[in-house]
């Protein structure tokens, strides 16, 4: 037996319970994972108010986590007991203190990353990887805009954008979320709850525009986003912090220069075991190099996750956040 965070229905904070529950055996393909760090993000807050809907309920909740392997299931041959792991893909289910992951969904941790940072980085991280390399391949000299620069994710995309000699160009809440986002690469912040975020734009690029906007705000962001891009220009939405971004006409993408809307996701771009390993590598490298440092600004105990979800959605919360089975 083991403790796990679970909700019996969608809602608030209040809807995480502490319950205990049987692990047993890894099957054929799964390995049980002792898990040391557990990583939370705002796609989980999706999960519990149904947002992003669940298969079924009870459920557990959080996809990113890392640990030990304790024991292997049959046709597992690339990985070992004992073995330092982490994921990010897996099923729903990391807010626990062990659990069961498809084999093919770990990531063996190399030496010099450790299980908290791991457990901070792997979701957030291969984000950032798949969006600035492959979503949208930022060249040197490029300027974009980033959503919620202060962000666990933004912090670590302005560090690993300034690493591709990129401008960056980001939006915060606050003069002191701003400071944070400086401190991390971040060439131009603007305080969108007093600033216009499309007029800075258009000033800091002289009128240019940057041909890429990253967004995971949502609501609040889109469609103003789309204004800051040039001719051509590609909107990359991620997330929806604010809530889901209202229905448009398409014919408006016409209209501000034959622009493109993407609404890419991790599984998409890690769904082979090629993918996954490729994205976690090109993490661990420049973690590992010094380019990008991983912020663990906020740990709550396992059984406290509901004050983990407060903190989130009150947007009290700086860089990236743990759990601590």
């Amino acid at each position: 037996m083991a403790h796990a965070i679970r909700i019996h229905a969608h809602g608030g904070p209040e809807q995480l319970r502490f319950e205990e529950v049987a692990i047993g055996e890894p099957g054929p393909g799964e390995v049980r994972v002792r898990q040391r760090a557990v990583g939370v993000n705002f796609i989980d807050t999706y999960h519990r108010t149904g947002l992003y809907p669940v298969p079924s309920l009870p459920s557990g909740l959080g996809s990113e986590a890392a640990g030990v392997i304790e024991a292997l299931g049959e046709g597992v041959t690339d990985l070992q007991a004992g073995q330092r792991v982490a994921y990010a893909t897996g099923p729903l289910g990391a807010y626990a203190e062990r659990r069961l992951v498809p084999a093919d969904r770990v990531v063996p941790l190399p030496d010099g990353i450790d299980e908290e940072v791991a457990a901070a980085a792997m979701l957030k991280g291969m984000t950032v990887e798949y969006l600035v390399r492959r979503t949208y391949p930022v060249r040197a000299g490029e300027t974009v805009l980033w959503h919620a620069a202060a962000g666990g994710v933004g912090l670590i995309a302005c560090q690993w954008l300034k690493h591709l000699g990129a401008t960056v160009i980001g939006t915060v809440s606050s003069d002191e979320k701003a400071a944070l986002a400086r401190a991390h690469g971040c060439d131009h912040t603007i305080v969108y709850t007093r600033e216009d975020f499309v007029a800075r734009v258009r000033e800091i690029t002289n009128g240019a525009r940057v041909p890429v906007v990253y967004d995971s705000v949502g609501r609040s962001t889109f469609p103003a986003s789309l204004d800051c891009l040039r001719p051509r220009g590609m909107f990359v939405g991620f997330g929806n912090a604010s809530g889901k971004p209202d229905p448009f006409d398409m014919g408006v993408l016409a209209q501000k220069g034959s622009l493109y809307l993407t609404r890419p996701t991790l599984m998409t771009y890690t769904a082979s075991r090629e993918e996954l390993l490729a994205s976690a590598a090109a993490l661990f490298d420049v973690i590992r190099s010094g380019a990008v440092k991983i912020e663990v600004n906020q740990r709550f105990a396992l059984k406290d996750a509901a004050a983990a979800h407060r903190a989130l959605e009150g947007r009290a919360t700086t860089g990236s956040t743990i759990l601590l089975p």
